[in-house]
């Protein structure tokens, strides 16, 4: 932490990039926990469990120091005039009565405990993020059900999770028998009536709206009473898949980061008519699956793309601003500890994914300084959606 704190009080250009983009993005982190959509422990968990950052964004706002962040947002708001950067009142607050987001946390808060059985879990889907989540369940002593279009595709789960598993037996972490017993938890079917006896259905399917709600509402046909059914969408309404049901108060969030097998966060997003049983308990079932669940409610971007992607956007502006090239800004942000600067975690994500996501934030925020970038407009336009193409803002 006292790298990037180090790095915010220099006068050198590289500390005046990271200033330009950090503190945006600690003062919507303070913006979204005074709003109360998540707690302080949350907001931090999600940021260094879903992005692999050093330390959360209110423990960071806590060691500049309210007032520091005031004195640079107020600098910022100046020069741009933009309402994002005009400082949170929560900051203003503290900056005048000494008190941190440390100091107002809730506390020790109780272990959540399941309030509905789980032994048998359905996933439906055969993408990445679907075989990884299948593995997570079934590594933990759940039986799975997956449901693919076709045994080709359900044999393709099953090998990828075979050859998961065989590293972790190369490494040392699990020998044959315990290979062979995660893979006698998996059943595959083609058609979804085989998910009637499941006590939670997670689908992991397209990010598409409609196929969604056609999947939830045949689910809402063939699951059992009580059964929980989950959706990993990032970026979807989970109120739209419950209304597909009559049973909206069984339907919540579960996304999953990827690779789903490594990575430990799981924002548990509730709908409206989530009810209070569903919600501890997938939030005890990511306990018991060794993941860390995170709370919020049904909004765009949920913690972590809406605090990310205004950051990545902001990037963009200031290279096409000339304030710093792409090399030195990814530089800068990489000096304070960040595992990727910006531009090489664009690349990875993919920079059609990022367009899609910044437009949504902008739809449900409405924030003018959230428009997407231009210079990620014509990326997309031309192709260049980063890794997976061989060039983004970084050719590989």
């Amino acid at each position: 932490m006292q790298e990037i704190v180090d790095r915010l009080t220099h006068s050198d250009p590289a500390a005046d990039v990271v200033r330009r983009l950090l503190l945006p993005y600690l003062n919507h982190a303070a913006t979204m926990y005074e709003s109360g959509y998540a707690t302080s422990d949350d907001i931090d968990a999600a940021m260094r469990f879903g992005c692999g950052y050093p330390v959360g964004p209110l423990a960071l706002a806590d060691a500049i120091g309210a007032q520091a962040l005031v004195t640079g947002l107020d600098k910022l708001y100046a020069e741009t005039g933009d309402e994002v950067h005009q400082p949170a009142s929560v900051l203003t607050t503290q900056a005048a009565d000494g008190t941190t987001f440390a100091s107002a946390a809730a506390g020790d808060v109780p272990v959540p405990q399941l309030r509905h059985e789980i032994s048998r879990v359905g996933v439906v889907g055969t993408g990445t993020m679907a075989s990884g989540i299948v593995e997570v369940f079934a590594k933990a002593g759940y039986d799975v059900t997956v449901i693919g279009r076709s045994d080709d595709k359900i044999a393709g789960v099953v090998a990828a999770i075979t050859k998961s598993l065989d590293k972790a037996v190369s490494r040392g972490k699990l020998d044959e028998d315990g290979k062979a017993t995660v893979l006698a938890r998996l059943t595959g079917a083609t058609e979804r009536s085989a998910l009637a006896d499941a006590d939670l259905v997670v689908e992991a399917i397209a990010e598409d709206l409609d196929v969604k709600l056609e999947l939830f509402a045949d689910l809402d046909a063939i699951a059992k009473p009580g059964a929980i059914l989950a959706t990993t969408t990032s970026s979807l309404s989970i109120n739209a898949c419950a209304a597909a049901t009559k049973r909206p108060q069984d339907v919540i969030g579960m996304h999953f980061f990827n690779p789903a097998a490594v990575m430990k966060l799981v924002e548990v997003v509730t709908a409206d008519e989530t009810s209070e049983e569903v919600d501890e308990t997938v939030r005890a079932l990511c306990l018991a699956i060794g993941k860390h669940p995170v709370s919020c409610g049904d909004r765009a971007g949920f913690i972590v793309n809406a605090l990310l992607f205004p950051y990545l956007n902001d990037a963009i502006k200031l290279s096409e601003a000339g304030v710093a090239s792409v090399e030195e800004i990814d530089e800068a942000l990489r000096s304070t500890q960040l595992p990727m600067g910006p531009f090489q975690l664009l690349d990875v994500v993919g920079n059609d994914v990022s367009l899609a996501i910044q437009r949504s934030l902008v739809s449900t925020f409405g924030h003018a300084g959230w428009q997407p970038a231009r210079t990620l407009e014509q990326k997309v336009a031309e192709g260049k959606l980063g890794r997976k193409t061989g060039e983004g803002f970084h050719t590989y």
